[in-house]
């Protein structure tokens, strides 16, 4: 039987329980907590960061994760410096990889080579973004930062708002938060932007109460959490123009004020571009700074938890 401690790859939050969530979320608290216990965990392991698409916030914040545990990373940022421009298959890549390094951290605009590489190689995968799929680790940070926050992360009434559909940051917290039996969950976009039939029919199944809507109008009162997100222009595929919707799916200080209340939060996994104003940096709302900074501990823990270097052995 398999422990709620053992994880060898994070490719999915449908792979994870709520056991085993919660237990990644511990071991992430420690970590901060107790820094010094974990520097030099890593020490004579390499990470291979493999990023086939940009990024920013994932790649450091696992590179400083590693680094900060005394482990050494190796990869790459760009695929045209790679053997895979030659013509050099993904199996063939995946297996040399992986005789280099003990875990492999992996973002790629195709949805299922995560999952793909944890059938080629035996080391652990993790999957740090598969196109519109998933987005485990960010979705891991969120439900850290709302527990820091909000103290629990049951009972909570959670509005989604901007890219739904392209947005797969929104899709993993979907699935995530459908486990701790949130009071509603709203989802505000525009018809061309709003979340899948597929996960609509999921909350239903849970008895999950949900509210589709085009506006923010009557519906951020009874929020805890506003969870906002950036038009995914790069996986657009329909000629759409957007810049009508800017100004109606843009947060701002005034309408946070007038339509939400008191102790709402607002979160954005980042980069953001015209979504959230500038002037919610100032207020009490805003803790997604924080939580670009969270994923640092909660990606530590991760690391700590598929290398088998925490759980029954240290804890038990």
């Amino acid at each position: 039987m398999i422990s709620e401690t053992q994880i060898r790859s994070v490719i999915s939050i449908q792979d994870l329980s709520v056991s085993k969530i919660n237990y990644i979320l511990s071991i992430a608290e420690d970590i901060e907590k107790y820094p010094t216990k974990y520097k030099d965990i890593l020490n004579g392991k390499v990470v291979a960061n493999l990023f086939f698409e940009p990024s920013t916030r994932t790649k450091l914040s696992f590179e400083t994760a590693v680094k900060k545990l005394g482990g050494n990373t190796i990869g790459f940022d760009d695929i045209s410096n790679t053997s895979l421009k030659k013509g050099e298959t993904f199996s063939d890549s995946i297996k040399i990889i992986s005789d280099y390094s003990d875990l492999i951290v992996m973002r790629t605009k195709f949805e299922g080579a995560p999952r793909l590489a944890s059938e080629i190689t035996t080391k652990p995968i993790i999957n740090a973004g598969d196109g519109t799929n998933q987005h485990p680790t960010q979705t891991l940070l969120d439900l850290y930062t709302i527990k820091k926050e909000k103290k629990r992360l049951d009972n909570l009434s959670i509005g989604f708002f901007g890219d739904l559909k392209y947005g797969r940051t929104v899709h993993s917290l979907v699935e995530a938060i459908s486990l701790y039996n949130p009071k509603v969950i709203k989802f505000i976009a525009d018809n061309h932007f709003q979340i899948g039939k597929d996960y609509l029919d999921l909350l239903e199944k849970k008895n999950i109460k949900y509210i589709v809507s085009d506006t923010y109008i009557n519906n951020l009162k009874d929020l805890d959490i506003l969870y906002v997100t950036r038009t995914q222009v790069e996986r657009i595929v329909e000629p759409i123009d957007i810049e009508p919707l800017k100004k109606k799916y843009t947060i701002t200080k005034e309408i946070l004020e007038k339509e939400g209340n008191k102790d709402i939060l607002v979160m954005h996994p980042l980069p953001r571009v015209y979504e959230i104003t500038t002037d919610v940096d100032s207020t009490t709302h805003n803790i997604y700074f924080k939580q670009a900074k969270n994923g640092v501990p909660v990606r530590q823990a991760i690391l700590c938890i598929c290398l088998g270097l925490v759980g029954e052995k240290i804890y038990g």
